[in-house]
């Protein structure tokens, strides 16, 4: 693949360059460099920045109000945000929900929801797995009873990413369970206001409450919140997952979080260790790579073809190498990595190095954190299953 960027492209990257560095807070973007807790505030903040210039949904094409750019524009706008330190867009809606309205939703369905999306107003969640249905996502149990125009939702939601943040929440639903397991679930748009419907957040060993629990406990929902017929939701489900999976590959993060590792390396002295500064250059070597698969996916949906085995491939990938980084910060900084208090966090102490760089009070639970990656969106070893079933039958 020829990665050499035509003058166009480079005359579309520097105005992208331009336009995030003159647009997002440096606030934010310090936050994100050194790995500080981002607040709501922050994330939707940045959001609506994007929503106001047209880019929140920046994957859409123009007749749904996106900008309609092609692979490599969507790429570089990508790498030069995550460059800039923005905060990585919350998927929920732009990237994953609106793609399924977009396809399969009705014009009614597309001109209530997608405006809500591309301003960043309305914040979504997504309500995949259950307890007992994670990686084996066709045995969800939440049941959704037809009764006239409404359905009756019962049922639990679980690990739901910032769903104490949402106001909406895209959900599979079992609406026929005398049918096999992929078969007989309904993809519904749930009001997270809607009586029944709580949250209950979840501390997870970072520290942070990430993911939540969310119980539905006789919800009402319009039947003309349904997408696409009843109990056809794992086909659109799987057409969001594909989506989701492009998403969790995030080269451009890794890209950024490299040159932080960098950083630490140099500011803790074991830069000069050739056998750590190989380890380090491997890592490179394989977030190249990765890039290079990026590449591939988007040149696959733009010519039109499905490319969900590779997004599978990306996902095991990119979970695999934001392990990979957070695990050498962490071998860098040594037990000066263990330290996380909160409270000393909040108020603003790191134990700054020499030179202005960001100490190691993050690294604990970034590195927490990231043992989720190759587990959700699709564990990687059902991952690997899928794709060696594609390849050898």
């Amino acid at each position: 693949m020829d990665l050499a960027f035509t003058p166009e492209e480079q005359a579309f990257r520097a105005e992208v360059r331009a336009w995030v560095r003159a647009h997002l807070p440096p606030e934010i973007a310090y936050k994100v460099h050194n790995a500080l807790r981002l607040t709501r505030d922050d994330m939707q903040g940045w959001a609506k920045i994007l929503g106001k210039k047209g880019w929140l949904g920046y994957g859409w094409p123009k007749q749904f109000g996106g900008p309609g750019w092609n692979a490599v524009q969507k790429h570089l706008f990508e790498e030069e945000c995550a460059r800039a330190g923005a905060p990585r867009i919350v998927p929920f809606g732009p990237v994953m929900v609106a793609p399924v309205i977009m396809a399969f939703g009705t014009p009614e369905q597309q001109q209530r929801f997608l405006p809500g999306i591309a301003s960043g107003e309305v914040w979504w969640s997504q309500g995949y797995s259950e307890p007992g249905a994670g990686s084996d996502l066709a045995s969800l149990r939440t049941r959704a009873e037809r009764k006239g125009d409404k359905y009756i939702v019962n049922g639990q939601k679980t690990w739901t990413t910032l769903g104490q943040y949402g106001d909406w929440m895209f959900c599979l639903v079992r609406t026929d369970p005398t049918a096999k397991p992929q078969a007989g679930i309904s993809f519904l748009l749930i009001d997270m206001k809607s009586p029944g419907v709580s949250v209950r957040p979840i501390r997870l060993l970072d520290g942070e409450c990430e993911v939540n629990d969310v119980f539905l406990d006789n919800v009402e929902v319009p039947v003309e919140n349904r997408i696409g017929e009843e109990n056809k939701g794992w086909t659109y489900a799987k057409h969001l997952l594909s989506h989701e999976r492009t998403n969790i590959a995030d080269v451009n993060r890794s890209k950024r979080e490299l040159e932080r590792l960098k950083r630490i390396a140099k500011a803790e002295g074991v830069w000069e260790d050739v056998r750590f500064r190989d380890q380090i250059a491997l890592l490179e070597v394989e977030i190249v790579a990765l890039e290079m698969l990026v590449l591939r996916v988007l040149s696959a949906e733009k010519s039109g073809k499905n490319a969900l085995d590779i997004a599978g491939l990306l996902k095991i990938r990119g979970s695999e190498i934001q392990q990979r980084y957070t695990e050498l910060m962490m071998l860098a900084a040594g037990p000066y990595s263990l330290p996380y208090i909160f409270e000393a966090m909040d108020a603003g102490w790191q134990g700054d190095f020499p030179g202005g760089v960001r100490g190691n009070a993050p690294l604990a639970p970034n590195y927490f954190n990231m043992r989720k990656t190759t587990i959700y969106g699709g564990t990687n070893e059902v991952q690997r299953n899928i794709i060696a079933q594609t390849l050898l039958g």
